[in-house]
């Protein structure tokens, strides 16, 4: 659960720096060159939570119609923990502008991963779609959802059109690679693993699914290296596992003869003893 708290904490953040500092009220809205906005917004950037909700709130009592000020409002009580307050207060920025695609993203994602309502997630993303049909990110996210309602095809034919509008969509090339170690097409998610590592090579998860992909293609000595450098970036007691668990695997034989040389010895020993005793 603090994972997924920690996690949803670093989407508010990045939709903050994204839309908010960088993308920050139209110049025509009324508090657009209010310093109380700027500051708030830079207080939620760096994790100062309390002291913007506290600005976002004392906005909104002067400008109450504002759907960024409402958007705001909910990272920042994500950021403390109150769920149910951030949906009320994205669900405004919503009711306010219909078309935010921003609080339609920040709201599909809140339900998938902290509420758990896959459907109401998907709603969403299909929203957030059809107002940016042109955004690969908007598919990509779309089908992380569908993936975990279990419409696997689905999820596929949404990162396709993800990687349509955007080739070098790394992201879009892992979720993908997962959804095909799935089905056991291992084929196909070794090379959606490469292709994703090619454009970051620091994707643990695409690290991790090629070296289970060249673990079924007995690769054991490639899939233990792919291990080897996930360990040297976490130490994950999963990585180590799976890392021992292939090593018993490619060293079977030797093990399997060091035990039939004990065997033979033991053998060995009891029939000496015999003969002389």
């Amino acid at each position: 659960m603090l994972r997924t708290w920690l996690t949803a904490c670093a989407v508010a953040v990045a939709l903050c720096l994204e839309f908010g500092v960088c993308l920050a009220a139209e110049s025509t809205s009324p508090f657009a060159s209010d310093k109380r906005w700027e500051q708030a917004r830079k207080d939620l950037a760096q994790g100062k939570a309390s002291e913007a909700k506290a600005a976002f709130e004392e906005l909104l009592k002067q400008y109450p119609s504002e759907a960024d000020l409402q958007l705001f409002l909910g990272m920042a009580l994500l950021r403390l923990r109150d769920p149910q307050a951030a949906v009320l207060a994205i669900k405004k920025a919503i009711g306010i502008d219909p078309n935010h695609v921003e609080a339609r993203t920040l709201l599909g994602y809140v339900e998938l991963e902290i509420r758990g309502d896959v459907n109401a997630a998907i709603r969403e993303y299909q929203n957030v779609v059809e107002l940016k049909p042109d955004r690969a990110e908007a598919y990509s996210n779309l089908a992380v959802a569908q993936k975990k309602k279990g419409d696997l095809e689905q999820a596929i034919a949404s990162l396709n059109k993800a990687l349509d509008i955007k080739p070098g969509f790394a992201g879009a090339l892992t979720t993908r690679g997962g959804i095909f170690a799935e089905q056991y097409k291992w084929t196909e998610a070794r090379r959606d693993f490469e292709a994703a590592l090619k454009l970051n090579p620091n994707d643990d998860g695409a690290l991790y699914g090629l070296s289970q992909a060249l673990r079924e293609a007995r690769d054991y000595a490639g899939a233990q290296r792919a291990l080897s450098e996930l360990i040297a970036r976490s130490p994950n007691f999963v990585y180590w596992l799976e890392w021992g668990r292939i090593g018993l695997i490619r060293y079977w034989w030797v093990l399997l003869l060091t035990a039939i040389a004990f065997a033979l010895k033991g053998r060995f020993m009891k029939a000496r003893t015999e003969a002389n005793g």
